[in-house]
């Protein structure tokens, strides 16, 4: 015969349920604590009709208390724990398992302390009502289980406090729902969410969750068009009368921000609205914010590149001359002072022959400031030309392997003067045996190795560095100073290579006239062995 106690605390507990999803539901049908509570308490009569179902209100339980007060999840762990639960629920009805139960109910109490830890401010004070009823919920399922193995045969009285808690806890909930800090902690949620945000992409959805309008509708402020448009760009009639929908203006300053277009219903708390509209005021105004810097500092760095390409430009322009100019005149002045000395007499002769000593000391120093400017055989043949003759002239062994074609010239020339740096650097102070230079191309990237043997130490602000690594930076790129592997110095630059192939173009149609005006300062037949990656020892060939 059935325990009339039981049956009427049975009873009790699915009513209790269903009425405190009713109350929940029509206090605050912007959370879904209602829904899941009536979920709960159909269950739990239709486990007393059907035994196999009778753990199927497990499932809602545990999802109303880690979902708690918005009745939505937003924690994964969380969202597995409520999986896992529904789960079991189903398969306990048919397989008793009390093991499986104690791990849910240590589940439970996992997934509720993080979802707690993760919150803060008002979020945190109403989450602290979930927290004990998760708590709460979890002891009673590990006190059942318990019973169980442990054989203590206290059925009669464990039912009774599971029916008693499951009670307590549901109507403490819809009080504090409907009496709590709800609002506060919606709004305290929303604004977490909005504050991650870097666009306003998907903000519209957001906002109906928070407000409980599937139907709402959120419109942007264009000053340019003095018009709000919907997420796709669209333009919205805010001022349009819509049947069933009402508008909230959102004003910064007395200037537009947005527009909601919602259901009536949602007025009914004004303290969200205010929330939700103030979150939504701060992240359309973060989010111009960061475009605008976004766009200000997209300008800088084309402003420091264009700067770096005129400059490289004007370098181009200054060794073309010399050479098409006063190197040229010079030579010629060379060869006629060598026709002059070889008809003069002794006298006449010794004289010329200082001249044309000094005229020669004069071509090789103007030269040399030519090479300073921008290398001849940079201009002519890129990097797989200019780096072997960089190399012979390092006062050391050193060598190169160049894998990558023609690039845009200022790459070219950042890459050359990064080397040319570097080896002056290795030179001077580094008191190394050998060297290495590796230009190869990662990732869309040029990057540019520079290792040696040396004592280490070399310093990325030197003076020297610091101004190859403001072209470099003002290029897209960047500079680093580490040890290497088997000790000395990595100095390693990586330079972004767009427009590689356009420009790459345009400078082999340069080399071609350079060609034609005899400048090549490099065997072509190094400049075909280069070119194909070969690794290279310097031999000071010019």
């Amino acid at each position: 015969m059935p325990d009339p106690v039981l049956s009427l605390a049975d009873a009790t507990v699915g009513a209790v349920l269903l009425a405190s999803g009713a109350v929940a539901w029509t206090g605050r049908r912007r959370s879904r604590v209602g829904l899941l509570m009536a979920m709960a308490g159909a269950c739990w009569f239709l486990g007393s009709v059907f035994p196999g179902l009778v753990f199927l209100h497990r499932g809602p339980l545990v999802h109303l208390h880690l979902s708690y007060p918005i009745g939505r999840l937003h924690r994964r762990p969380a969202a597995v724990v409520v999986l896992a639960a529904y789960v079991a629920a189903v398969y306990e009805g048919f397989v008793r398992t009390p093991w499986l139960t104690v791990g849910l109910s240590a589940l439970v109490v996992v997934a509720a302390l993080d979802v707690f830890a993760r919150t803060s401010g008002p979020a945190r004070r109403a989450g602290r009502s979930a927290l004990a009823a998760a708590l709460v919920f979890a002891g009673v399922l590990a006190l059942g289980s318990a019973n169980v193995l442990l054989e203590w045969g206290a059925d009669r009285a464990v039912v009774l406090v599971y029916d008693a808690a499951v009670c307590l806890v549901v109507i403490w909930l819809t009080v504090d729902l409907l009496y709590g800090r709800w609002t506060e902690a919606t709004v305290s949620d929303l604004v977490t969410q909005l504050g991650r945000r870097t666009d306003t992409a998907g903000l519209q959805a957001q906002l109906a969750r928070a407000l409980g309008d599937p139907g709402l509708t959120l419109g942007y402020w264009v000053p340019r068009q003095q018009a709000y448009v919907d997420e796709t760009g669209r333009r919205l009639d805010a001022d349009g009368r819509t049947t069933g929908r009402v508008t909230t203006a959102v004003e910064n300053d007395g200037e537009p921000v947005a527009v909601l277009i919602h259901d009536p219903s949602v007025l009914d708390d004004p303290k969200l609205v205010d929330g939700a509209t103030a979150a939504l005021r701060l992240a359309v105004t973060n989010a111009r914010m960061r475009a605008e810097v976004r766009a200000r500092t997209a300008g800088l760095a084309a402003s420091r590149r264009r700067i770096v390409e005129a400059a490289d430009a004007q370098r181009r322009a200054l060794e073309a001359e010399l050479a098409t100019g006063a190197q040229r005149h010079l030579a010629q002045a060379g060869l006629h002072l060598a026709a002059l000395e070889a008809e003069a007499g002794d006298e006449l002769r010794a004289v010329l022959s200082e001249v044309r000593a000094e005229v020669a000391t004069a071509l090789r120093e103007l030269a040399q400031f030519a090479q300073g400017v921008r290398p001849q055989s940079l201009t002519a043949g890129g990097l797989a030309a200019a780096l072997p003759l960089l190399a012979g002239r390092a006062g050391l062994p050193v060598s190169v392997a160049v894998g990558v074609g023609r690039l845009p010239p200022p790459v070219e020339a950042a890459a050359y003067f990064v080397c040319a740096e570097a080896l002056t650097n290795v030179a001077k102070h580094a008191a190394a045996t050998s060297a290495s230079v590796e230009v190869v191309a990662e990732a869309g990237d040029v990057v540019v190795r520079v290792t040696d043997d040396g004592r280490g130490g070399a310093d990325a602000e030197g003076s020297g560095l610091r101004g190859i690594a403001d072209r470099v930076e003002a290029l897209g790129g960047s500079i680093t100073v580490g040890g290497g592997a088997a000790g000395g110095t990595l100095l390693m630059a990586r330079i972004p290579a767009e427009g590689a192939g356009s420009d790459g173009d345009r400078e082999r149609g340069a080399s071609d006239e350079d060609r034609d005006r005899g400048r090549l300062d490099a065997d072509p037949r190094r400049l075909g062995a280069a070119a194909r990656g070969s690794r290279l020892r310097g031999s000071g060939d010019r």
